[in-house]
């Protein structure tokens, strides 16, 4: 079974947009990635989100993955693929869903918090897993779960992480993370969100450097 591989960034953050609207999203999303962010998440239980990634979409220079999260349907899917996005991600295990994915081409991102479910999602052939709440596990717990995953297959951490504690989980060797409320909250300015985001990146570098 062939897998669509995350592919394979700078800084592999992922910039979770709960709530945020159409007309802001344009906006919102020039800030994150003028600041070095590289893929954007706009959950399906946001205002009219399937035009906000459309939006996106089009904002988003080749090598940004712009996309959905929350994604329970295959009806989803095919409305994601329909406006150009490249990212799914979903709190839960469907093989259905992941194989549609995967026949559009789509990056797959999987919510996982145990073994048993983080090993369905690998055969299934998601591209990546999240692990939610990271906050709960630790960079430990993720590390242990890890050990019986394919080597290949990219892991991020995700809940409770930020620029706060990056360092936690890069010691422990885990690179990738998805940032929700640390960097963006509805109502926000774009102004306010671009210094999340300088302050995350900046995080993220010395974070790496440190344990490089």
């Amino acid at each position: 079974m062939s897998v669509v591989p995350f592919p394979s960034m700078k800084r592999p953050l992922v910039a979770i947009l709960r709530g945020v609207r159409p007309e802001e999203t344009e906006d919102i999303v020039s800030v994150l990635i003028d600041s070095g962010m590289t893929t954007i998440e706009i959950p399906l239980n946001s205002p009219d989100p399937f035009r906000s990634i459309e939006i996106a979409v089009r904002k988003a220079p080749a090598g940004i993955l712009v996309g959905a999260g929350t994604v329970l349907t295959l009806e989803a899917v095919e409305r994601l693929h329909d406006v150009g996005g490249r990212l799914m991600v979903s709190p839960n295990v469907d093989p259905e869903i992941i194989a549609q994915a995967r026949a559009h081409g789509i990056v797959s991102m999987r919510c996982d918090f145990a073994q048993t479910e983080a090993l369905l999602a690998a055969k299934a052939g998601a591209s990546s897993l999240k692990f939610f709440p990271a906050s709960a596990l630790g960079a430990a717990g993720i590390t242990a779960i890890r050990a019986v995953l394919p080597p290949d297959l990219m892991i991020a951490a995700v809940g409770g992480v930020s620029d706060a504690n990056f360092v936690d989980y890069t010691k422990a060797g885990i690179l990738a993370f998805g940032l929700g409320s640390s960097l963006y909250k509805p109502g926000m300015t774009a102004a306010e969100v671009a210094g999340r985001a300088k302050a995350t990146i900046d995080a993220y570098d010395i974070a790496i450097q440190q344990t490089g």
